[in-house]
């Protein structure tokens, strides 16, 4: 069971010592799985933003490893990519990618991921994980269409076709992904 007087998180250990160890890897791993999901990308031709994974690890890297972590992990994914090791969609890096039309999306990757740590806390309910994925993904939409907005000098109509619309049934099934998953690591955790 989860141990509640450490408030350990479902892939933290609960001794602290390992923790100090564990975490770091941790963050380097789900940055590194962002990076790997940015590489799967799927162009649709009707928006600029590209279909992709990173948002499954986004989500993942809140539940399992909470808002610090999670958050820490994304901060270290874009900061590679600022950097220019080639880690965004489509092998793509450099400081001027964050400001092209998808640079809203990349950075509510950390905020989502500390939004999904906090609000699903350490218990792993499955309500608060729920809502903590819904409220994640909500914040990827709303800053990446709304840098889209500036980008392109869309309106909300078409900010919506192309900035939200075709990536909502992805982030249902990457929500869904993410719940499932978490839910099997709790469980597993539990067990112990």
């Amino acid at each position: 069971m989860i141990d509640s007087h450490t408030k350990a998180w479902p892939l933290a250990p609960e001794a602290t010592a390992g923790r100090l160890l564990t975490m770091p890897l941790a963050v380097a791993l789900f940055a590194l799985l962002t990076a790997l999901g940015a590489h799967v990308a799927v162009p649709l031709g009707i928006t600029p933003v590209p279909m992709t994974l990173q948002t499954l690890f986004v989500l993942l890297a809140g539940a399992l490893l909470g808002p610090v972590a999670g958050a820490s992990s994304q901060l270290l994914y874009l900061g590679l990519g600022v950097a220019g090791v080639p880690v965004f969609a489509m092998g793509a890096a450099g400081l001027p990618w964050i400001f092209g039309p998808t640079g809203g999306y990349l950075m509510a990757f950390p905020l989502a991921a500390a939004l999904v740590g906090w609000i699903s806390g350490s218990d792993g309910r499955a309500l608060r994980t729920a809502i903590a994925l819904v409220v994640g993904s909500s914040i990827i939409f709303v800053m990446g269409a709304g840098w889209l907005s500036v980008v392109t000098d869309l309106g909300p109509g078409a900010l919506f076709a192309v900035g939200v619309q075709p990536f909502l049934a992805g982030a249902v099934v990457k929500a869904a992904i993410c719940f499932l998953a978490t839910r099997r690591i709790v469980a597993t955790r539990r067990r112990r």
